[in-house]
């Protein structure tokens, strides 16, 4: 029993602390772009975000201020949420 206790903790701690880091990330800025065929947008400091198929467009158009809900998928950082800041 305590030979297969050990690696069971071991693999809980492993697995707990990999979802600490996939926790989503927020970003604040100013569209510069933004493409619904591709479903891509930039903000006015260069960074670059993915839209994800779930995302329904709020009518965004370049020179809103948004705040930006993503996560990374590979290199890609994938804009979970996109809300318009007034």
């Amino acid at each position: 029993m305590r030979k297969l206790l050990v690696p069971a903790v071991a693999a809980a701690v492993l697995a707990s602390s990999a979802l600490a880091f996939a926790a989503a990330q927020h970003t604040n800025g100013t569209i510069k772009s933004v493409d619904m065929k591709a479903m891509s947008l930039v903000l006015d400091d260069g960074s670059s975000f993915v839209l994800s198929k779930k995302f329904k467009d709020p009518g965004l158009k370049a020179g809103e201020k948004v705040a930006v809900t993503w996560d990374t998928s590979g290199k890609d950082k994938v804009a979970e949420t996109v809300k318009i800041m007034k």
